[in-house]
């Protein structure tokens, strides 16, 4: 199994939207991937509750059977349409995918 854990951090306004309203744009087209790429085994996403300086202000959590499984993701085209979105509203982005040990 495969995890992807992905964190942003948003700008205060970006293409006319505030920071919150760009943030509930992403996790509700994040979260209709579910029913759209069959690869996604699992997937959490949320906003950050502690505002502190070190504080990611979303992250998003998924799990995958295999690395092939996440690249079919990565080159879905729905996911590419919320990447491009994403690069628009963001100004800082993580990312870290590892292997589930048994």
């Amino acid at each position: 199994m495969i995890r992807h854990i992905v964190m942003w951090k948003f700008a205060d306004e970006a293409m006319g939207k505030r920071k919150e309203e760009n943030m509930e744009i992403v996790r509700s087209r994040l979260l209709a991937l579910r029913d759209i790429v069959p690869e996604i085994r699992g997937m959490e996403i949320g906003k950050d509750i502690l505002h502190s300086e070190m504080s990611y202000d979303m992250a998003l959590y998924m799990t995958f059977d295999s690395m092939e499984a996440l690249e079919v993701y990565k080159v879905h085209p729905e996911h590419k349409k919320i990447s491009a979105f994403v690069k628009e509203v963001r100004i800082g982005r993580a990312c870290v995918d590892f292997e589930i040990e048994a």
